[in-house]
């Protein structure tokens, strides 16, 4: 997206280029990458079934109870954790649970960790959370099952708040944009809100980049024919209040409705000019 506003997002990391330097990713340490290949379950090691992608920058404060959640989901699973300019000590709790461990020495933005994460999962089924948000495995669970019964893509039924005087423009952008890919169905549910979950063929069929965009990935999927589906309700707008402080020096706000934007300028790339929507009898041509 080419949007010439000024934000913290990276659309994709920067491994190479003119003028930018490459983020420092520090080598998973041996005892790491082997908790990987050889974490046991049950009688014999199998291949993990589960790949559960957790960004993290500094939120030491929920990290370990969110992974250890995690690692509840299935009995052969496989925890990603992307700290990305961390400083608050939560690279050390990350390798001491016993999650594979990915790190980088600054902020990748807004979502970039889910590509990190989904590019190093070996799972049948990626399920992606956030480490700021502690949610019970059971519940988690229900979006694996999911993919498992042959969904491709396991959303969150949460379509935030509509009732409201002013409603937010994040709210409004998700319904919105779920209207015109012609799934009104899915209200205000979204690749944007966590926990989902993504089957192995999603993934191959939308590629890691553009999870970075959430709303474009779910533009894709849909588009692609995948099967996507509103699953289980959580309502992490409780779980995650507003930063208040936050939000008045530099808001989400701007940022993922952009990323709508860009989900739709796709979407009419592959379409058309009006996104496959008739033009009906309007004769043009009469009043140029």
């Amino acid at each position: 997206m080419s949007s010439g506003k000024s934000h913290s997002r990276i659309r994709k990391p920067k491994f190479a280029g003119k003028g930018r330097k490459r983020p420092i990713r520090r080598r998973v340490s041996v005892q790491e990458q082997s908790r990987k290949i050889n974490r046991p379950s049950g009688d014999s090691w199998q291949s993990p079934r589960v790949s559960v992608i957790v960004p993290v920058m500094n939120e030491r404060r929920t990290l370990r109870k969110v992974v250890r959640e995690a690692f509840r989901v299935h009995p052969h699973t496989e925890v990603i954790v992307v700290v990305n300019g961390s400083t608050d000590g939560s690279l050390d709790i990350a390798r001491r649970s016993g999650a594979k461990v990915i790190v980088y020495d600054r902020p990748l933005g807004h979502d970039v960790g889910r590509s990190i994460g989904a590019r190093e999962a070996v799972g049948d089924i990626l399920l992606f959370i956030d480490a700021d948000m502690l949610i019970p495995a059971p519940k988690l669970k229900v979006f694996v099952d999911s993919v498992e019964r042959g969904i491709d893509v396991a959303l969150n039924d949460y379509s935030g708040p509509v009732d409201l005087p002013v409603v937010h423009g994040v709210v409004l952008a998700k319904h919105a944009l779920n209207t015109l890919l012609g799934r009104p169905d899915l209200a205000g549910a979204s690749m944007t809100a966590i926990p989902h979950a993504i089957s192995r063929r999603a993934l191959t069929t939308i590629g890691c980049s553009p999870l970075s965009v959430p709303p474009l990935a779910h533009a894709m999927a849909i588009r692609q024919g995948l099967n996507v589906a509103r699953v289980a309700p959580i309502n992490v707008g409780k779980l995650n209040p507003v930063r208040l402080k936050r939000e008045r020096k530099n808001s989400l706000e701007p940022l993922i409705v952009g990323d709508h934007l860009e989900a739709i300028h796709w979407w009419l790339r592959h379409t058309d000019f009006r996104g496959g929507y008739e033009d009906g009898f309007r004769q043009r041509g009469m009043v140029r």
